[in-house]
């Protein structure tokens, strides 16, 4: 489960980078609505995803409130879930 976790993690920062990065400027710059349509949606997914398994995480780990906090601003963070995920959820990989 935390394997999914730090999957979701990494993806949701992919696509948090590709919609502003890559999709918003073909949106806005050369008209090409399509693209920010789909990464929109995928990211959507992946950051709702990020939030009940950080949810879960914290409960069931017993995490506590301060790093519930962390994981969740990481989130709407540009390179927040990265960090998330080499800072906290790898080192939990190797417990």
């Amino acid at each position: 489960m935390l394997n999914l976790f730090r999957a979701c993690a990494i993806l949701e920062g992919i696509t948090y980078l590709g919609l502003f990065a890559v999709s918003m400027p073909l949106k806005y710059l050369a008209d090409l609505p399509k693209p920010n349509i789909y990464i929109g949606y995928a990211h959507g997914v992946l950051f709702i995803a990020y939030v009940v398994l950080a949810i879960f995480f914290t409960y069931s780990r017993k995490w506590g409130i301060k790093r519930m906090l962390i994981l969740f601003i990481a989130s709407l963070l540009p390179f927040g879930t990265f960090y998330v995920e080499q800072k906290y959820l790898a080192p939990e990989m190797a417990k």
